[in-house]
């Protein structure tokens, strides 16, 4: 229901009465937990809503989720254009015969980014045959157009706003070189962006929006011009089962850990390297260890080679959640640099491992990690390279603060709770607010 009007496809009839195991089909147009914090969700709450007793499909596309064995895995495959050599010459004359295939490598050849939309597409073609087979539709920040195909023809859907890529957006630009040949960069970026029209749309016109941090909404609101009070908080989770201090592994006394899964100045990598660089008189055996995969000509791999810190700098990607606890217990802090987070799992994830946490107030960070980690002001190098300084010379207080955090995410923010949640908040969206004679007075 939106402004107080709920259109008749919204109803359902007044004897459909939802059980409470409820059949969910959860949507991401891309969702290795490997991508960044999207496939993350995905994993992590698909098992959590299982374990909760509920049916769980994922319809996802290319790269597909790692997921538990009791969630069905329904793939959704594009083009897959990132994985092609040149995504130019990608096209196929197969392809011509469809409108979506066709779209998908227009978009994408006139410097779009198309996986959204197109994703889109193929879920309503998908759902139009399978419509019965699922009692709600939460779709995993796409906010494409389909959603609200998928509305009107009368399926309860709601969307997941991690945070609005507004935020990316404006980062990407003001780290744009000024002058006439930044203007090219620019227009590069705003064109690969072009796909928030679409999700400012369907974030306005959708029943039910969900988002992940009080920041999250009011930025939301701000930028999507959704009303702040007509979304839904309900705050991720981490799996306290898999993240978990594991005491019989000895730390390296001089090893840093984060996670940056894309080479963008929004993930504050940038800043980190620079307050290592500051700390290179003080601890010159000082390392890093990132989880994610460095670009060899992007601007990470540039910054090392001018700060000369390639031999102290390790990038680790697709690894198992076993090797990433494995190298947190390792770690002796780990850093959430992050300029903007709408939530920040890798910091709740260090946490629950019982590593000390040092992170930015970026977004929503301060509302994860509260008073059990050690907060620094967004894009400050000295005041990072202070915070690690006074980190690495008092032991008793990294003990403290590994501590005090793994109570902080047992007490506030387990999978179990988020679950606990939504499951309420699934049942309110399709609980029959209307009866027949409602139905009748709103169709004339």
């Amino acid at each position: 229901m939106r402004d107080g009007v709920r259109t008749i496809s919204s109803i359902k009839p007044d004897h459909y009465q939802p059980g409470p195991n409820l059949r969910i089909c959860l949507l991401g147009y891309r969702s290795e937990p490997y991508c960044g914090g999207q496939g993350v969700y995905i994993k992590y709450l698909s098992k959590a809503l299982v374990n909760a007793g509920h049916s769980v499909d994922v319809i996802s596309g290319e790269p597909y989720p790692h997921l538990d064995p009791r969630v069905r895995l329904i793939k959704m495959p594009g083009l897959n254009l990132f994985a092609a050599p040149n995504h130019i010459t990608a096209l196929r004359l197969r392809h011509l015969t469809s409108l979506t295939d066709t779209a998908e490598w227009a978009i994408m050849a006139s410097g779009g980014f198309p996986e959204p939309y197109t994703f889109g597409r193929r879920v309503v073609s998908y759902l139009r045959e399978h419509r019965d087979a699922y009692d709600l539709v939460h779709d995993n920040q796409s906010l494409s157009y389909g959603l609200l195909q998928l509305q009107q023809s009368g399926i309860p859907v709601v969307a997941t706003i991690h945070h609005p890529i507004t935020r990316d957006l404006k980062l990407a630009l003001a780290a744009t070189e000024t002058g006439p040949r930044g203007w090219g960069m620019r227009l590069m970026i705003k064109r690969w962006h072009s796909f928030l029209a679409m999700q400012k749309k369907v974030a306005r016109q959708l029943d039910h929006v969900i988002t992940v941090s009080k920041l999250s909404r009011q930025d939301i609101a701000g930028d999507f011009g959704r009303p702040a009070e007509d979304i839904e908080l309900i705050y991720n989770g981490i799996d306290i089962e898999e993240f978990r201090p594991l005491p019989e592994v000895p730390r390296k006394q001089l090893q840093l850990m984060t996670t940056s899964s894309a080479d963008q100045p929004l993930k504050g990598l940038g800043v980190l390297l620079d307050a290592i660089h500051q700390l290179g008189e003080q601890f010159p055996t000082l390392e890093l260890l990132v989880v994610g995969k460095l670009k060899e000509d992007g601007v990470t791999a540039k910054q090392l080679k001018r700060l000369k810190l390639s031999d102290r700098v390790r990038f680790v990607s697709g690894i198992s959640t076993a090797e990433m606890v494995q190298h947190y217990a390792e770690s002796t802090i780990a850093v959430s640099p992050s300029l903007y987070e709408g939530f920040g799992l890798p910091a709740g994830e260090a946490m629950a491992c019982e590593v000390p946490l040092i992170s930015s107030d970026g977004g929503a960070l301060p509302e994860v990690v509260g008073d059990a980690g050690v907060i620094v002001p967004a894009g400050n190098a000295p005041a990072l390279a202070m915070a690690i300084s006074e980190l690495l010379n008092n032991p008793q207080e990294r003990t403290r603060l590994g501590q005090a955090g793994r109570r902080h995410i047992e007490k506030n923010f387990c999978w179990q709770l988020a679950a606990e949640r939504l499951t309420e908040f699934y049942q309110q969206m399709i609980q029959p607010e209307l009866n027949v004679a409602d139905t009748e007075m709103v169709s004339t």
